[in-house]
């Protein structure tokens, strides 16, 4: 596991003095604000960030330093993290997408299908990119109950119950 998460990036500047679009991966987008500074993953900048409104596709943010245009230009897409110490405790049924990527995943059966390597949600819900030989292609399952019943963090594992190749 991390001990950072990264819980939004910069999407661009907004308007000409220095104001920014965030994209939040919160589960409640305001929430970035809360969590004190962030930084990049290296740790080489430190961003002090105050929200100031909606806008769209995002949140509008002042970052402490930046005041014109081109500041906020040049931080596009940049990611931000937090330390994992700083985020609140999950429901045991709850999972940070950075716990889960690089599990091994198994069969029912007990037979290993491979690793988690990338969590995607276009809005409909979480869907897991499983890594595999046994396919020619990773394989997209959703991240629900019934496909993953169980995910064991501290053994480093999921169990995948497959759908029949028919469904």
């Amino acid at each position: 596991m991390s001990d950072l998460i990264c819980i939004g990036a910069i999407a661009g500047s907004f308007g000409v003095s220095g104001e920014v679009r965030l994209k939040s991966f919160c589960s409640e987008p305001t929430d970035i604000a809360t969590y004190g500074p962030l930084s990049t993953e290296d740790g080489s900048r430190t961003f002090h960030i105050t929200l100031t409104r909606p806008v769209a596709g995002g949140l509008g943010a002042r970052i402490k330093g930046v005041s014109t245009k081109e500041e906020a230009d040049a931080l596009r897409g940049t990611s931000l993290y937090v330390p994992r110490d700083r985020l609140p405790s999950l429901p045991d049924d709850e999972f940070y997408h950075a716990d889960l990527i690089g599990l091994s995943a198994y069969d029912t059966g007990g037979e290993l299908i491979g690793k988690v390597s990338a969590i995607y949600n276009h809005g409909a819900g979480d869907i897991l990119e499983i890594s595999t030989a046994r396919h020619k292609s990773a394989l997209l399952l959703p991240f629900t109950l019934a496909i993953v019943p169980n995910v064991d963090l501290a053994a480093g594992r999921i169990v995948v119950d497959l759908p029949d190749e028919g469904e």
